[in-house]
């Protein structure tokens, strides 16, 4: 039997929180997690210049492996790259939706909160989800390209700096009663967020939505069960050298990951 892996990309190593979920639904599913760390953070870059990007990467990396599915595990990404990169493969593509549906179906104030990238705030699609989804909730929106930073040096054993923490979380403090973390890098960052938020808020990811979309489309696909049960560990690559980066490399490796290396030429 041909094992197929499933691709989950980011732009840094904030996609690593869907791959937890994704592994504790299928823990015997072999994964390849990709990022484009020579342009991160995708949040600053020109539309054209991350579709390209994305696409390339990820069709570069689908030519030289066996993929049965590919996630994107980047918001910011996700509302530009699904159509044309579909237009591309023949597997299915999954993408990150904040979750502004069930926040506010669980806000019982109808004052909710979005934690996301500035890209990801200021987007068409990310507006439509709200007129769509939320229409009866006052929504706050927070754009932070310093979470994201703070996420990437907590998995390379940084400490979270609480003062910049609640800076950013000021507007959520005592206004709403649900935060939508709508980066795949703030989930990281999730307990640290909670404790600033306090226990009256709930804070809510796409995390575990993804993971049970993933499982059912391998389940159609009939490729559920083509893992490698364990036996071998999961493969990682970047746009970018990684040699100076000891500390992810170890981290990568307690999630049972091989060592980072080189992703092919796009």
């Amino acid at each position: 039997m041909i094992v197929k892996s499933v691709l989950i990309f980011d732009s840094g190593v904030g996609g690593l929180s869907v791959f937890q979920e994704v592994t504790k639904l299928m823990p015997e599913q072999h994964i390849i997690y990709a990022f484009d760390n020579a342009a991160f953070p995708y949040g600053e870059l020109p539309d054209d210049v991350l579709v390209n990007r994305v696409c390339g990467m990820i069709t570069a990396l689908c030519a030289v492996h066996e993929i049965s599915l590919v996630v994107i595990a980047c918001n910011t990404a996700s509302t530009l790259v699904l159509p044309p990169l579909r237009e591309r493969l023949a597997v299915p593509v999954v993408g990150v939706v904040p979750a502004i549906k069930p926040a506010a179906a669980m806000s019982k104030s109808k004052k909710i909160g979005l934690l996301a990238t500035p890209a990801t705030v200021k987007r068409d699609y990310t507006q439509q989800l709200v007129r769509d989804f939320a229409p009866d909730c006052q929504v706050t929106m927070v754009g932070s390209t310093e979470l994201v930073r703070m996420g990437e040096a907590k998995l390379r054993g940084v400490a979270v700096t609480t003062s910049v923490l609640e800076s950013v979380l000021e507007p959520f403090i005592g206004q709403v009663d649900c935060v939508v973390l709508g980066c795949t890098h703030f989930p990281l960052l999730k307990p640290e967020i909670e404790t600033v938020l306090g226990k009256t808020c709930v804070v809510v990811d796409s995390g575990l939505a993804i993971a049970s979309r993933v499982a059912c489309l391998l389940n159609e696909k009939g490729d559920l069960k083509a893992s490698f049960e364990g036996k071998h560990p999961h493969w990682v690559f970047s746009s970018a050298s990684v040699k100076d980066e000891r500390a992810l490399n170890q981290e990568m490796a307690k999630l049972g990951f091989s060592a980072i290396t080189l992703a092919p030429i796009f």
